[in-house]
This record gives C-alpha cells, sequence and structure tokens, in this order.
C-alpha cells in the first residue's frame, strides 16, 4: 500500500487512476508521494519516505527542486494538462487589451439608474473606448513550449502575423507550430517589430526581467504586453514608466500583486489562466499517472530535477533503479556491484541531466539486499530502490 499525501485539493479523477493499492489522504507522517498545487513545500519537512512529488500543473517554484534532488526525490508536473486554458485565456487578455472592454463595462455599471436615458447616454459615450482589431497585427510570442505555441497557433488562426523566439524550442514542439510562424533568433526582434508580446517561459535566474526597461524602450509605442507565465518575468517599475510615458499601452498580467492592482493600465486578473475544471482534471490525471508509474514501474516522464527515463512495465524478474550524479565511470561501478552477486543484466538504461543522473536496471532475480546496500555506497548515489 503507497501512502500518497494531498496538500491541496486533487481532483478525484486524478486521484481515482491511482487504484485500490494507494492511500490518498491529507496528513500523513511518512508518504511515499504527495500531490501538491499551489501549497508552499518550502518549509515542510521531507521525510526519508518520501521519494516523489507531483505539482499538478507547471510552475514548481512552490517546491524546494535543489533539496528534493539532494534527497533523491524526484519532482515532476504536468506540462501541457493547462496549456490550452491558458491559451484561451491570452486570446481574452488580446482583446481586453486592444478594444478596452474592461473599462467600458465599468463605465457601462455607472449607467444604472438613468431610466430610459441609459441608451442614449451608452451611445453618446461608447467612443471613448473604441480600439483596434488584432487582425493584421504583429504579435511576438517568448517562449514556444506547449502554451506558447497553442497561443502562437490561435493567434496565426486570428489572422495575426506571429513572431516566436524560443532558443530551446524541440524538434516535436516544432513541427507543431503553424509553419507561418516567424522564428527568430534573437529575442530583440520580438521587442522592435511586435504590436503585441506575450511571455510564456518558466521564472528562473535567467529569465527574471525578461521585460525590463531596456526591453521596453525598443519596443513600438503603444505595445501590450501580456504576462500569463510568471509576475517576475516582466520588471513592474519599467511596465509603469512604460505606461506613464505611453510606449506601453496596456499590461494584462494574470499574477497580480500589490504594485499592479487598481493601477491605470494594467488589467490585473487573479490567476485564472488554468482556473477551468478540464484544465484542473487534466493536471489531476497526469499528475497521478506519472506519481503512480513511477512507484510501480520507477519509470521518469515529465520530471523537473531528473532526466526521462522509461523501460515500460517491469517483466524481468527484479528492477533496480539509481538516482545519483553524472559522475564518470557509475554505470560501470553499478554492473560490478551486479555482477558481483551473480546477477545477469536483462535490460539497461542511463540518462542524464546536467549534475544528475538516472540508471535503471532489469535484472533475472530478485536483488539481495547486500546488493542494494552495495549500490548505496558508490559515490554519488542518492537513492536506490528495488521495485521488485
Amino acid at each position: 500500500m503507497y501512502n500518497i499525501l494531498k496538500l491541496n485539493k486533487i481532483a478525484e479523477i486524478g486521484t481515482s487512476r491511482l487504484g485500490d493499492n494507494y492511500n490518498c489522504v491529507d496528513e500523513c507522517d511518512a508518504p511515499d508521494a504527495v500531490l501538491v498545487r499551489s501549497a508552499s513545500m518550502h518549509d515542510m519537512e521531507l521525510p526519508e519516505s518520501l521519494l516523489a512529488i507531483a505539482r499538478a500543473g507547471a510552475g514548481v517554484n512552490n517546491i524546494p527542486l535543489d533539496k528534493c534532488t539532494e534527497k533523491g526525490i524526484c519532482v515532476f508536473n504536468t506540462p501541457g494538462a493547462n496549456a490550452n486554458a491558458v491559451m484561451e485565456l491570452v486570446i481574452a487578455g488580446l482583446f481586453m487589451g486592444s478594444r478596452k472592454l474592461v473599462e467600458g463595462i465599468e463605465w457601462a455599471k455607472t449607467l444604472k439608474g438613468n431610466g430610459d436615458q441609459v441608451l442614449k447616454m451608452v451611445e453618446k459615450g461608447k467612443s471613448q473606448f473604441a480600439g483596434p482589431e488584432i487582425k493584421g497585427k504583429t504579435i511576438g510570442v517568448v517562449g514556444l513550449g506547449a502554451i506558447g505555441i497553442l497561443v502562437a497557433n490561435a493567434a496565426r488562426a486570428l489572422h495575426m502575423n506571429v513572431i516566436g523566439y524560443d532558443p530551446y524550442l524541440s524538434v516535436n514542439n516544432a513541427l507543431q507550430l503553424n509553419r507561418h510562424v516567424k522564428c527568430v533568433n534573437d529575442i530583440k526582434e520580438i521587442f522592435t517589430e511586435s504590436d503585441y508580446i506575450t511571455v510564456h517561459v518558466p521564472l528562473m535566474d535567467a529569465t527574471r526581467d525578461t521585460i525590463n526597461a531596456e526591453a521596453i524602450e525598443m519596443m513600438k509605442d503603444g505595445v501590450i504586453i501580456l504576462n500569463y507565465a510568471r509576475g517576475g518575468l516582466v520588471n513592474n517599475d519599467a511596465v509603469k514608466a512604460g505606461l506613464a510615458s505611453g510606449k506601453v499601452k496596456k499590461y494584462v498580467v494574470d499574477f497580480p500583486d500589490a504594485e499592479t492592482i487598481n493601477q491605470p493600465g494594467i488589467i490585473a486578473i487573479p490567476h485564472l489562466g488554468a482556473s477551468t475544471e478540464e484544465s484542473e482534471d487534466n493536471c489531476a490525471v497526469m499528475a497521478a499517472q506519472e506519481i503512480k508509474d513511477y512507484l510501480e514501474n520507477g519509470n521518469i516522464i515529465n520530471s523537473v530535477n531528473f532526466p526521462s527515463c522509461d523501460m515500460g512495465v517491469c517483466q524481468a524478474a527484479g528492477r533496480i533503479t539509481i538516482l545519483h550524479r553524472n559522475i564518470p565511470n557509475s554505470l560501470g561501478r553499478f554492473t560490478a556491484a551486479i555482477a558481483g552477486d551473480n546477477v545477469n543484466i536483462d535490460g539497461l538504461m542511463n540518462k542524464s541531466r546536467g549534475e544528475y543522473a538516472y540508471t535503471m536496471l532489469d535484472i533475472d532475480q530478485h536483488p539481495s539486499q547486500e546488493v542494494a546496500e552495495h549500490l548505496k555506497q558508490i559515490e554519488g548515489v542518492l537513492r536506490v530502490r528495488v521495485i521488485k
């Protein structure tokens, strides 16, 4: 029986996929895995029993990745599960930023109580909320991952000119991209050519303040900036200065804070990008499947701190998995330890990701406790698991 700790409400359609061998609870001192959405884990004590954490969403800022990695805890996210929900809100943001819809709706509320005069007042006052169509305009998409691709393709379907920038664009993502999207190698082309700019990259040291004062200075006058990724990607002071000067026409942000709420020119949305029933269900299902496959088979899919490694359902007599540092000759030490127990290796997979690596070994018999202990003592080993 596996104990799964839920730190947030996780859709039952996901947890039900785990099966009868799983005990999903809201409190547990020794969980095998954690399912989490937005709850912060930075101050949480991570028990030795904890093997995996699955974030039902894309961002993992609420999880202490370095600490988890050093303790041999595999952290998963659910890329693409909420992509359509976010894309739809980005498109809504395009219209809200262009057509002054929010301002118009708020103004219309002030007409209440004027009886038969409301219609005349509407016709007289509506011109102050006029705005341009997005057809034929240019949108720059920074980041062409699961969400960025959907945004780029949707914008093309709305007859916009689309420029994309992603230095890490994968082959799979490139194949999904509309052929009319212009991909550039320099983000400055996004800044100088776009009427609208939307950001879809993870927040890290290298991407913090991607939109800053220098970037805004390069942009067209009246540019509209959209941020449905993370607040720190856009510098608030730079945007407010751009709004004051007229360089920036609107800033639409799904991560409001004290500096952006109730500010002229800023449409602050209360983090609704993934707030759909479909998105929450998709994230829950994907997170549960990742946890189940890792606990039962040792397979890693969509981890943010260890490499992907998938050997399917174990058909061999035994399977050993090793989370370890990416040190030369580690694999040789592992296989020597296995051979020393007179065990044959039926299948093997080893993948690395930066400073860390993962090794899976299918063997022709159940490994002895001595072999598992020997593997744990090898330099750089973080965690050894005997799957069966």
